[in-house]
């Protein structure tokens, strides 16, 4: 029997891809949708949203969160000075925090402190990429080793300005921040955690001087640029509490880019190059220029999927597929999206590893 040519090889693992990104598509059930109107008071905005939730769940999930990540003396000592530092978080980020703390009688410190938790945690694999017509793709896998509690508080949520969808994001309940969104027609936005390692000391500095936390710096983002150029420079200029990855997608050819953030500035602008041949970036949570752990090398299966699939096959569906392949989708991960800013209407999120 003679043995498979390339192009059979080729076909055989797309069919293979296919076959288990489809399988974990129609296990993995979508995430609740609500509105948030941002013509409401920040504090009022999550009310109606927070109604479909048990009470006391939120404080198990809120409580054990933060006894994960945030270090005692972290915590006493943002319980002591958080009036003073309420005045230098930025609005309208602040007040929605408390509107949500005041509804459901948690402390404000600890509110704040949950927020901040997960500026530190988010291990990620994110995805921009080009198909052969000029087609813009983005799509992510978002991991936290808390995720029996986290795919319980998994929303997608619509954004509302005057009667119109502002911008789309998935998020948990009670986290003002975003770490994946987009803004219809105009881009998209994931971020990745960068790890730099024991970061609290300076964390705490940061938001004294009017830093902004990643995740808020997402929202405003998408809240406020008109195009993908706009938001690629405020993503990448703006002063941080943390180094992150950004990972930006647009509407037109070539509009792709990650972003490797140092809390002052830039350290990598990386964009896509289909002209010559780089029509994907694969971020996940270490430097591109740089080898990732062998304990940790989601990189190498993601590449090895996108090459499989191909550029002339590439869509959210088989993105999708991608972001279902071992180790990219793993026990950690809480969520998929897969996104189009010129297709809207499209965004799509599934919960994994339901139980």
């Amino acid at each position: 029997m003679r043995a498979a040519g390339p192009s059979a090889r080729t076909a055989l693992a797309l069919l293979l891809l296919a076959g288990a990104g489809l399988s974990a598509a129609a296990s993995s059930p979508a995430p609740p949708l609500f509105n948030v109107s941002l013509d409401a008071a920040p504090e009022l905005r999550w009310l109606p949203t927070l109604q479909h939730f048990d009470r006391d769940f939120l404080r198990a999930a809120m409580a054990r969160i933060i006894g994960d990540n945030v270090p005692k003396w972290v915590l006493a000592l943002i319980r002591k000075a958080v009036w003073e530092l309420e005045l230098f978080l930025p609005q309208p980020f602040t007040d929605e925090i408390r509107g949500q703390c005041d509804a459901l009688n948690f402390n404000l410190a600890d509110c704040i402190l949950l927020n901040l938790a997960y500026e530190s945690t988010a291990f990620c694999t994110s995805i921009v990429a080009q198909d052969s017509k000029g087609n813009v793709y983005h799509g992510r896998n978002l991991d936290y080793s808390f995720g029996n509690f986290l795919r319980n508080l998994t929303v997608d949520v619509q954004f509302i300005k005057n009667g119109q969808i502002a911008y789309t994001g998935t998020t948990f309940i009670g986290y003002v921040g975003l770490w994946t969104g987009q803004s219809p027609h105009k881009f998209t936005v994931s971020g990745d955690e960068r790890d730099k390692g024991w970061w609290w000391e300076n964390m705490i500095a940061a938001l004294f001087q009017r830093h902004s936390p990643v995740s808020w710096l997402i929202r405003t983002t998408l809240s406020e640029s008109e195009n993908f150029e706009a938001a690629v420079y405020k993503l990448a200029k703006t002063p941080l509490i943390a180094d992150v990855y950004y990972i930006v997608g647009g509407t037109s050819p070539q509009e792709g880019v990650v972003i490797t953030r140092n809390r002052d500035g830039p350290a990598d602008i990386w964009p896509l190059d289909p002209l010559n041949g780089a029509w994907f970036r694969v971020e996940t949570n270490y430097d591109h220029w740089k080898p990732v752990p062998k304990r940790d090398d989601r990189r190498t299966p993601a590449i090895k999927a996108l090459n499989a699939t191909g550029q002339a096959n590439l869509s959210l569906e088989t993105l999708f597929q991608v972001l279902s392949v071992f180790p990219v989708y793993n026990n950690y991960t809480v969520y998929t999206t897969v996104m189009s800013a010129a297709s809207p209407d499209k965004y799509v999120t599934r919960i994994r590893n339901p139980s």
